[in-house]
């Protein structure tokens, strides 16, 4: 679909990297119903685009594999939008232009896919819009908006390995993991993230261990991946079988690691260089034609 925006008018363009959950511990939960989570949380190089120019009126568009499956419409219950006139009233209160945009979103992740698509969109486009502006705010005011629109949505703001904890606004950066190579996949079907929670059986289960200090040595971090799990992987897979079918594919691949990330249904598979995971890909397509498979490196 076109930009409505102003012929000639410089653009902004900003990624929205997947977000991957190495591990995902839920570890209690609130009176509020939101679950407390402790994560150890990666972005990779594949994710959506978000492009900004200026315009006469707002508008919103979107196109890219996946986006047939949103509605642009006046973006109303998008994250996108919603992340615009949240920041948008923010800047204004503090005296801060911040006139119309044409934002257009390319969707190139699966949708409700456990890897932070929407969030990752509402993160690039506060970032993306306080450069189109030239405005100034303070990351304690940005990660308060970003909170309000979503609970992944700070770490996403960040956008660099990280551990989250709380409902995931306490974020703590990781500055020692090494790059990681990753299959996404994802069988093209929905799981109510609601009803995993409902479905899952401990809520309050150990938290995540603290790391050692590694340095650069994969199979430290590698150890520790695999002494750690996704609480919400199981109910999950009861609840969508194709999961299990996934991890199984993923691991005649030559997987070191597969799990699933966030509530599903897209699961990951680490693998020893970026060759391996391009070759793998290129397996699974063959295997699985109609489903979602994305080789990529963690950023």
């Amino acid at each position: 679909m076109a930009m409505q925006g102003i012929s000639g008018a410089a653009e902004t363009v900003e990624a929205a990297p997947a977000k991957v959950n190495l591990a995902l511990h839920v570890t209690g939960q609130r009176a509020d119903g939101y679950h407390l989570l402790e994560s150890l949380v990666v972005f990779t190089e594949a994710g959506d685009t978000i492009h900004i120019q200026d315009a006469d009126v707002d508008s919103f568009s979107i196109s890219g594999p996946f986006g047939d499956l949103l509605h642009a419409g006046d973006g109303g219950n998008n994250l996108v939008t919603r992340a615009r006139d949240l920041l948008r009233n923010a800047l204004a209160s503090m005296g801060q232009p911040a006139p119309p945009v044409a934002i257009h979103l390319e969707k190139n992740l699966p949708v409700a896919s456990g890897i932070g698509g929407g969030s990752a969109d509402a993160a690039a486009t506060l970032r993306a819009l306080l450069r189109h502006w030239r405005a100034g705010m303070t990351p304690d005011r940005i990660s308060s908006i970003a909170l309000r629109l979503g609970a992944d949505v700070p770490m996403c703001l960040e956008s660099r390995s990280l551990i989250a904890r709380g409902i995931g606004e306490d974020i703590e950066p990781v500055n020692d993991l090494p790059e990681l190579f990753l299959v996404l996949a994802n069988p093209l079907k929905a799981v109510s993230t609601p009803e995993i929670f409902r479905r899952l059986q401990n809520k309050a289960n150990p938290p995540l261990a603290t790391p050692a200090k590694v340095g650069e040595v994969a199979i430290g971090w590698m150890d520790f991946l695999a002494e750690s799990r996704n609480d919400l992987q199981p109910p999950a897979q009861a609840l969508l079988p194709d999961i299990g079918e996934i991890i199984g594919l993923l691991s005649e691949e030559g997987a070191t690691l597969v799990r699933m990330s966030g509530s599903g249904a897209t699961c990951f598979g680490i693998f020893h260089s970026f060759d391996a995971a391009q070759n793998a890909e290129t397996s699974l397509r063959k295997k699985r034609p109609g489903w979602y498979f994305q080789a990529t490196r963690t950023i």
